[in-house]
């Protein structure tokens, strides 16, 4: 179980990074909303912790940012802010549970648990690559907040890039991966075709690279 905690207390980051590895979890800290955001952008974890006092910014409006694009990524708020109408702030911006600092290592993990038995383990569900985004569960394609309608052969082909992210996937591949695979046996110029729609429909993201002579590399932007 993968974990992202955006925290920009190095002590507080820290010690629950060191106990929540004992246990067994991979925790990345970010000490920035903007670290947050490119990591997740690049990488979609299985539980997000976010503190709301942030050096760039709001917890709350980085979860709400979360929510516009990954609905079903566990949040837990771990924040100093204990009053009421932050609490209720809280939760309608997005978050899934929320922790008041101090706060007793062993009640987190287990609250941590407790929302991975309620919601599953999310990771897995979610491809992304820049601004583009997959949600293999509902099948549906993401350009930021914008859900983009493409044709079957344009989904799988989308779907085999980013599953192949930072390789570069030969034309002779994707021929047999999308068609030859389906019993529909076509020539070059539909590869060429569908990719070429596939960009206009996604907004010629940079992330989708042509190796000239070779084939398509999905690519994370730096």
């Amino acid at each position: 179980m993968e974990i992202y905690y955006i925290e920009d207390d190095e002590n507080i980051a820290l010690t629950v990074n060191e106990y929540l590895s004992r246990k067994g979890y991979a925790v990345s800290i970010f000490g920035t909303l903007e670290s947050g955001k490119k990591a997740l952008e690049h990488h979609i974890p299985s539980i997000a912790l976010i503190d709301w006092n942030m050096p760039d910014g709001s917890g709350n409006s980085f979860c709400r940012w979360i929510r516009q694009r990954w609905k079903e990524l566990p949040i837990i708020f771990l924040t100093v802010r204990d009053d009421t109408h932050d609490i209720i702030s809280g939760f309608e911006d997005g978050a899934d549970d929320y922790v008041t600092k101090p706060f007793e290592l062993e009640v987190l993990e287990s609250r941590i648990r407790a929302l991975l038995r309620r919601v599953g383990n999310v990771q897995n569900q979610y491809l992304s690559c820049g601004s583009i985004s997959i949600d293999e569960s509902k099948m549906a394609v993401f350009c930021g907040e914008e859900e983009i309608t493409v044709s079957q052969p344009e989904y799988q082909l989308l779907e085999f890039l980013m599953e192949n992210k930072g390789k570069t996937v030969t034309r002779e591949r994707m021929l047999t991966q999308i068609w030859d695979n389906n019993g529909n046996y076509v020539n070059d110029n539909t590869l060429s075709v569908t990719i070429k729609r596939l960009r206009e429909k996604l907004h010629h993201p940079s992330c989708l690279k042509t190796i000239r002579s070779f084939g398509y590399r999905m690519e994370d932007e730096l």
